[in-house]
């Protein structure tokens, strides 16, 4: 796995948040050139320099994944760099608590445009320049297979759709490009810190493993499916959950 990934190019959106930099920081690991996007452009910027001080294998683009021509210059972007495109991560996404009852048509829309129209268009932008062999890895949950905790019902909507948005990709791009997704669980991230304060002892107590994951085992399991060590693997999910839900 370790060497299919070096020199790769790869698009990582959300890349400032808990797991989208965990993913960042797997991929430098393995050797991958990277472009990283997020909305916090200074959180990005920072990563970015961390992880490459040259700005020769890193580079970081501000990036509201509501909005298509923030993906046209994150697409252009990238190809003006690096020349193609070999793999897309789309980790952008949002998660606030909002009761049903009370959930007006914006803070509906908001989660949606994020979370699942961000997803279509960064890919739809991307497709057409990634090399035959590169990779899709979306990121799902476990609210999409499971239904979401209360007060998250748009977010769970999002999930499932990024979810049935994978599968059906898959078939249509295979199999020139594999198209994966990975579905955490609990992972302990200032995402879901409030969350966790709140309920953490009841996830822990349905979770086998006994505590809340990292983002880099999220990390871990994005860039198996993005190395050849994947090469079978087409329209599948990954769990990173710990056990707490265990589906087919």
């Amino acid at each position: 796995m370790n060497n299919s990934l070096v020199d790769q190019v790869v698009i990582v959106t959300g890349a400032a948040g808990g797991i989208g930099s965990a993913i960042a920081r797997t991929f430098h690991r393995l050797s991958a050139r990277m472009l990283l996007a997020d909305y916090d452009e200074d959180g990005v910027s920072k990563l970015a320099s961390s992880l490459d001080p040259t700005g020769e294998r890193v580079i970081p683009v501000a990036y509201d994944a509501s909005k298509p021509s923030d993906a046209d210059t994150v697409v252009s972007t990238c190809i003006a760099r690096f020349g193609h495109i070999d793999h897309v991560v789309p980790a952008a996404a949002i998660f606030e608590d909002q009761p049903f009852a009370s959930m007006t048509d914006a803070q509906w829309r908001r989660t949606m445009s994020i979370n699942l129209d961000g997803v279509f268009y960064i890919c739809r932008r991307a497709i057409p320049h990634i090399r035959p062999g590169g990779t899709i890895v979306t990121i799902a949950s476990s609210a999409a297979h499971e239904g979401c905790s209360p007060e998250h019902v748009h977010y769970g909507a999002s999930k499932g759709g990024v979810l049935a948005f994978t599968k059906s990709l898959a078939r249509e791009l295979s199999p020139n490009i594999r198209v994966n997704t990975v579905s955490p669980g609990t992972i302990d991230t200032p995402m879901v810190t409030e969350l966790l304060r709140q309920k953490g002892d009841k996830f822990l107590s349905i979770t086998p493993a006994g505590r809340f994951g990292t983002g880099e085992e999220v990390g871990d399991a994005v860039a198996f499916l993005c190395s050849n060590a994947s090469s079978y693997i087409m329209g599948q999910t990954i769990h990173v959950n710990g056990g707490s839900y265990m589906g087919g």
